[in-house]
């Protein structure tokens, strides 16, 4: 593998982990539609930086798999997987962050005269939202955990970083059998920072040589 596409890899996975930590410091609560309507240039902002770090994770991602293929190209159907748990995530972040805010900002009318018909839109917005954070959760674990298997059976990595994502996708499958809810804000939370500890590893092995 090309050192200097490996290198560069790495450092998309670094930026990709700050914006994506940006985002979830600023990453205000949900609450009332008054509420949404008073923050909304803070959820608008946090979920711009949410969108923008996805193609940094994505391109670091793509540089995994190729690190890490073999002949039967496993790595990649690991990369396809991430992708789809990628999209997933944008589309959450567009339908929550974006969509959201400039809907209510546009129907201050309807707020007042149908209350009941805005807040239905609302949850409406949620039932989509939630259904794609778990394929995001979902297809980011699968993807790890066959990379992590991949790395473990090559020497491309140290085999800790291997260890390291197989321990993150057992506690998160833990949780999800013991119902933890891991798409309300505290459980993404510590989804995402967990996320994050195995892909900054990896992007800062994927910048030596």
């Amino acid at each position: 593998m090309d050192f200097q596409f490996k290198r560069t890899s790495g450092i998309s996975l670094i930026i990709g982990s700050l914006l994506l930590i940006a985002t979830m410091v600023l990453h205000p609560s949900g609450g009332s539609v008054a509420h949404i309507l008073r923050i909304s240039k803070v959820i608008v902002g946090s979920h711009s930086l949410a969108i923008l770090c996805l193609p940094f994770i994505g391109f670091g991602f793509y540089g995994i798999s190729e690190a890490l293929q073999t002949p039967g190209r496993v790595a990649t159907l690991a990369f396809m997987m991430a992708a789809l748990g990628l999209v997933a995530a944008m589309i959450a972040g567009t339908i929550n962050g974006l969509t959201l805010p400039l809907f209510l900002s546009h129907s201050t009318e309807a707020i007042q005269s149908q209350p009941e018909v805005v807040q239905s839109i609302v949850r409406y917005g949620a039932a989509i939202n939630h259904p794609m954070d778990y394929v995001f959760i979902i297809s980011i674990l699968l993807a790890m955990g066959v990379w992590s298997v991949l790395i473990l059976r090559t020497a491309v990595f140290p085999k800790w970083a291997g260890y390291l994502g197989i321990l993150f996708l057992l506690l998160v499958l833990l949780g999800l059998v013991t119902k933890f809810n891991f798409i309300d804000l505290t459980g993404f939370r510590i989804f995402i920072f967990g996320l994050l500890s195995w892909i900054v590893s990896m992007g800062v092995l994927m910048m030596r040589r």
